[in-house]
């Protein structure tokens, strides 16, 4: 396909509506707690759990649980790996628009 769009290269990972809106609401912050990515996504604390850890697995994401004043909080951040494959997504998707 010409115009630099490869469907080939689309990162499955990233690709599914919820892990897509981890990535990019995580793109623009430094870290962010879990409830604050459930609220922001409209996501179930399952379905949102289950997204973190294939982005995890992947290196994409570094996940953060610690307590503060006995309450469990959990937090989320692109590591460097996913903030790579997170521009490598978008440069790709670049290429679905006509240059000019």
């Amino acid at each position: 396909m010409s115009g630099g769009f490869d469907p080939g290269k689309v990162d499955d990972v990233i690709h599914g509506r919820l892990r897509l809106g981890v990535m990019a609401y995580l793109s623009s912050v430094r870290s962010a707690l879990f409830t604050e990515l459930a609220e922001a996504l409209e996501a179930t604390n399952g379905n949102l759990s289950v997204a973190l850890r294939k982005l995890e697995e992947a290196g994409y994401v570094a996940i953060d649980k610690r307590f503060e004043n006995r309450k469990p909080r959990t937090s989320a951040s692109l590591t460097e790996e996913g903030r790579r494959a997170w521009a490598a997504y978008l440069e790709n998707l670049q290429g679905l628009f006509p240059k000019g």
